[in-house]
């Protein structure tokens, strides 16, 4: 294969790799071999701070490495006071293996004093060293970042999931994991569980365990995890931007009894007030629907419900429900003594802006 040939090769997977990961998945198979060369003798990198992600994407080049050569060792080595010695150590071949694969991790704490030795250990491998170098994201350690990208290796971008991508994470990580989910079950099950990936993750196998048909249903949620404070704080702020009273202060006071922390519900309620802000603000640019979803922060399919409300609302009544919301976030956190009562008053102040606001 000529030079050309491998560049080009090594192009075709920096830009399989970044599109896995923008659509928050990583896959097997992902860090495999450059053209014919082969992992030994060659080294990757993987970047960013989605945690779960860069797991799984080492996970990935070592079963690939090892399944190259089985009689390979593996050798996983923390940057952190690491020494000239130990790494050249653990890059040779050692006394009951002829091949390494080397994981070095946390490349932002390796000692400067090493970076010359790295950058010439990535330039040439040798035949028997297949290097993974992982770097968790943030501007410490870019120069010696920056030097080993410009020896051109593949590259997986790990980057931090935004919020309103994380239902199109459950959607992948549910088909990943053998089963489906809507993207509407895919937010229940985000609003239920957070914003933690690995939790999510967890949560879609417990769910998928249990599913005779391997799907997610908004019920299953609800069952395992009816208890947990976001399901809680964002059912009372959907209820009370629906202008549905009774239902809100009774998920309130649910809530409350159940020990959901004030400060969750006051940010539900001003998470969903600012979204329908922004839609407001941004509705009128003649965006394509996933640029305005981008523009909200919202999950595409959300639009619809936007969309309802925006006509059920206007913006002077979100101002006015927004700056309730922040007397009684106030008041929760000390300026008032009573946390249960301020929060029954925004619920009511919400419920009379969307109410004033349809009679105009």
């Amino acid at each position: 294969m000529c030079a050309a040939d491998v560049a080009k090769s090594e192009r075709n997977i920096r830009d399989t790799v970044g599109c896995l990961c923008r659509d928050v998945s990583v896959t097997p198979g992902m860090l495999r071999s450059v053209g014919n060369q082969g992992l030994f003798g060659s080294f990757g990198l993987v970047t960013g701070p989605e945690s779960l992600l860069a797991e799984r994407a080492v996970a990935d080049f070592v079963a690939a490495a090892t399944a190259e050569r089985p009689d390979a060792s593996v050798m996983r080595l923390e940057s952190s006071g690491l020494t000239s010695g130990a790494l050249a150590e653990a890059a040779g071949a050692s006394l009951f293996a002829s091949a390494t694969v080397l994981v070095l991790n946390d490349l932002a704490e390796l000692p400067n004093e090493l970076n010359p030795q790295l950058l010439q250990l990535a330039a040439d491998p040798g035949e028997d060293l297949a290097l993974l170098v992982v770097h968790g994201g943030g501007v410490k350690g870019k120069a010696i970042l920056d030097g080993l990208k410009k020896l051109k290796p593949p590259i997986v971008d790990c980057p931090a999931i935004k919020p309103w991508e994380l239902p199109q994470f459950v959607v992948t990580e549910t088909r990943r994991q053998g089963g489906k989910a809507t993207p509407a079950v895919a937010d229940a099950l985000v609003q239920a569980v957070g914003t933690d990936t690995r939790a999510l993750a967890g949560a879609i196998r417990q769910l998928l365990d249990d599913a005779a048909e391997k799907e997610l249903t908004t019920a299953a949620i609800t069952r395992y995890f009816a208890g947990r404070a976001e399901v809680t704080s964002f059912a009372v702020a959907d209820d009370a931007v629906n202008g549905r009273a009774e239902q809100a202060l009774g998920k309130l006071r649910w809530a409350l009894v159940t020990g959901v922390a004030p400060v969750l519900i006051t940010s539900a309620l001003a998470s969903n007030l600012r979204g329908l802000g922004k839609y407001f603000d941004a509705r009128d640019a003649r965006l394509r629907d996933a640029d305005l979803a981008r523009a909200v922060g919202v999950p595409p399919w959300k639009l619809k419900d936007l969309a309802r409300l925006s006509r059920e609302w206007t913006p002077q009544a979100v101002a006015g429900a927004i700056q309730a919301v922040a007397i009684a976030d106030a008041q929760i956190k000390g300026a008032g003594s009573d946390p249960g009562y301020a929060l029954e008053r925004v619920v009511l102040a919400i419920v009379a802006q969307r109410r004033n606001a349809v009679r105009r």
